[in-house]
């Protein structure tokens, strides 16, 4: 089995990368994150023309996560375990954010994640990322319960390490690398969830974001902020995990990359 994860920045907007890349990538379940689409505009027709059944959660604006799935799909549940919402400047009340969705397919299960980013340290988006992370924890250790193969995957907004980014000082005092998002990080990896690391196609450390600005990605001034976490059924049935860094090439795409995932499950 092939499972993957991809910020594809706006499903609309990549839409002909994302049906190139699932052509010739063929994972069998691929977790999606930043839609940037409501879940019923979802482009499940030009995908299902593929063979992916999809299980959508978003709302239109930003944020948006999805499953697709070509070995099936059942269990579909929106949102964390008592998720926190976000109070946004000038509202009344906090705003569940469609940010997670979990599935079950062809007998693993998966969480496709979309982390809060932070804005910045202090920030109360910063605040209720921390939050949201806290969430993911109770998930996790609620879906760890049932015996079979199980795996976090998605943008994180957290490099585990200072070797994640291209020059940690460029990160002094901002979000993605501070104290309080690693130990959040950690807390989930106690759950009894080990990360699947990945090998780089290009280069030692395999990044999966780059900034569009600045010529990032051609100086390979990346982060590594898209990570899979798995139960000891999924991590024991690896066979290979790389990063694609091909598909961040050319116009139109989006500023993250595929991680992908082979398991060799019974």
């Amino acid at each position: 089995m092939r499972i993957a994860s991809w910020n594809v920045n706006s499903v609309g907007a990549r839409l002909p990368k994302l049906l190139d890349w699932l052509s010739t990538a063929e994972p069998d379940v691929l977790c999606v994150q930043e839609l940037k689409c409501a879940a019923d505009a979802f482009p499940f027709d030009e995908v299902g023309e593929l063979g992916y059944e999809v299980a959508a959660h978003g709302t239109g604006r930003w944020n948006g996560v999805a499953v697709l799935s070509r070995v099936g799909i059942d269990e579909v549940r929106h949102g964390l375990l008592d998720e926190p919402g976000f109070q946004a400047d000038g509202a009344m009340f906090e705003t569940q954010e469609p940010r997670a969705i979990g599935a079950t397919c062809g007998g693993v299960r998966v969480w496709s994640v979309y982390v809060p980013n932070g804005r910045e340290v202090g920030h109360p988006h910063y605040v209720y990322k921390l939050r949201w992370l806290d969430a993911l924890r109770a998930t996790a250790i609620e879906e760890m319960a049932a015996a079979r193969p199980f795996a976090v995957l998605g943008d994180f907004n957290i490099a585990p390490t200072d070797a994640d980014v291209w020059d940690v000082a460029a990160f002094a005092d901002s979000t993605h690398v501070t104290e309080d998002e690693r130990k959040a990080l950690a807390a989930l990896a106690e759950t009894g969830l080990a990360e699947v690391y990945p090998r780089a196609l290009k280069y030692d450390i395999p990044f999966t974001y780059w900034d569009y600005r600045a010529l990032r990605f051609p100086n390979n001034q990346g982060m590594r902020i898209d990570l899979v976490y798995g139960n000891e059924q999924f991590t024991g049935a690896v066979t290979d995990s790389y990063v694609d860094r091909e598909a961040r090439k050319g116009k139109g795409i989006s500023d993250h990359a595929p991680v992908v995932v082979d398991l060799d499950l019974p």
